[in-house]
């Protein structure tokens, strides 16, 4: 694999503070929970293969700017501006800047999937492994999860705490106004179905059901880029692109005979459908 596609194995955290619930705080670090197996491509000059940058430049003078010359700003109306520094904004969440907060507990299954954004792992510190661990197993007797409020990168974010193996994990979530709203949207009311028709797609489903494991789903274009640089590198031409599915709406004349095909399908080989 060329160096550039191989994931950093060291785990560096990104946040130290306290988690707080009641009257107790748990010293703790913070670690991303996702792994950067995205392959970086540099952008490059097309002549010489050169690396381009990208430079900021003052669209009134033209002049290329510093990071020290930059500010944030708010444009309240055309023109016009309102500086923020990131003093101004460090205040604003000063509280809760070094603190995530358990505000309450929920069951985890009330919560729409739709507000998780991202996982953290969370590590005790030297001397709270035992506060550590009586919030974990708790969280796992009572089958409960904890609401927090925290802040990481001047921002405040919605997450809750939950145990995962020996762990706590803190997912990072949306608030409810950062969630696109679903009023637009052309979905039909109520449209006629079919009982049969409902009763064949449910069968579809149950024959296609199985016990979910993250093992079994691999990102298949990660290994294609990869085998692809490598062939490169080695100045083979690479194989010809594998031909397009040819994909076309269903019409809904169509829609029992195809609903039986795919059942017939799924009960002769379940994985005929993993593309």
């Amino acid at each position: 694999m060329p160096r550039y596609a191989k994931i950093n194995i060291y785990m560096h955290s990104i946040w130290t503070g306290n988690l707080s619930f009641g009257l107790i705080n748990i010293p703790i670090k913070i670690y991303s929970g996702t792994a950067g197996t995205e392959i970086e491509l540099n952008m490059l000059h097309k002549t010489d293969l050169s690396p381009i940058r990208y430079a900021k430049v003052c669209r009134k003078d033209g002049k290329e700017l510093t990071q020290n010359d930059i500010v944030k700003g708010y444009e309240y109306k055309p023109g016009d501006y309102v500086v923020l520094t990131t003093e101004d904004i460090k205040k604003l969440n000063s509280e809760r800047s070094q603190v995530i907060d358990v505000v309450g507990f929920v069951k985890e299954a009330e919560i729409d999937t739709i507000y998780f954004e991202k996982p953290y792992y969370l590590e005790p510190g030297k001397g709270s492994e035992k506060a550590y661990t009586v919030l974990r197993e708790s969280l796992k007797k009572s089958k409960k999860v904890g609401v927090a409020k925290f802040v990481i990168h001047s921002r405040e974010h919605l997450g809750i705490i939950k145990p995962h193996k020996n762990i706590l994990v803190l997912e990072q979530m949306r608030f409810e106004d950062q969630v696109a709203s679903l009023d637009k949207l052309d979905i039909p009311k109520h449209p006629t179905i079919r009982a049969k028709e409902l009763m064949v797609a449910t069968s579809f489903i149950e024959h296609l059901t199985e016990h979910f494991n993250p093992s079994d789903y691999k990102d298949t274009f990660h290994k294609k880029i990869t085998t692809l640089i490598k062939q490169k590198i080695k100045g083979h031409v690479p194989t010809k692109a594998v031909k397009e599915r040819v994909v076309s709406p269903t019409k809904t004349a169509d829609l029992m005979t195809m609903l039986q095909e795919s059942l017939e399908k799924a009960k002769k080989d379940p994985r005929a459908f993993q593309y």
